[in-house]
């Protein structure tokens, strides 16, 4: 029995310190060397931290570019999706709200043209990006309220959009609090 006690508590003790204390700080370490310290990486306008570009914003107005949907009111410390599946009623209840507030403030667009994201939240309930389409599909309501040329626009979304990672891994988004930054910084 004391053969297998002292190498069992000696392990113990050896994942102890090694789980406890040496992996937190080369993870802790490892953020260090990430954009923003380890603390994300905010988003300043004249000084003023308006946001981080990791959590989602909520952007609801006409003249900017909407944000995907949350399902904790892009509260970061309550991450979570709704945890309701495609066919219960009450979620399916409020993607049809969504699609109709959508089409009435985007005259023009077809119920099938809208992009499934702009209508339904992602699984954390805190995405802070589009894909392309489903910004450039919202360019000519902010061109109207704005007074800005619809080509100006899509220029400025494709001046947004980042692209996959090393050209190969995950799609092209746009970051959503950049992009009304630099909506709001056009002449």
């Amino acid at each position: 029995m004391k053969t297998h006690i002292i190498p069992a508590i000696r392990l113990t003790l050896v994942l102890l310190v090694i789980l406890s204390v040496i992996y937190p700080l080369v993870v802790a370490g490892v953020g260090r060397l990430a954009p923003g310290g380890g603390k994300g990486e905010t988003v300043t306008v004249n000084g003023k931290v308006v946001g981080y570009t990791l959590v989602g914003q909520k952007f609801t107005e006409d003249r900017y570019f909407n944000s995907r949907p949350s399902a904790v009111e892009y509260n970061a410390a309550g991450s979570a999706g709704s945890n309701k599946g495609p066919s219960n009623p009450d979620y399916l209840k409020t993607v049809q709200v969504r699609i109709d507030t959508f089409l009435v403030h985007n005259p023009g667009i077809r119920k099938e043209d809208i992009p499934t994201e702009l209508v339904t939240a992602s699984g954390s309930g805190l995405d802070p990006d589009l894909s392309p389409v489903a910004a450039k599909i919202q360019v000519a309501r902010i061109a109207k309220t704005r007074g800005i040329s619809a080509d100006r626009l899509t220029k400025l979304v494709d001046a947004q959009t980042t692209g996959p990672l090393i050209g190969l891994l995950g799609p092209s988004t746009v970051n959503v609090l950049k992009l009304n930054v630099a909506l709001d910084a056009l002449k």
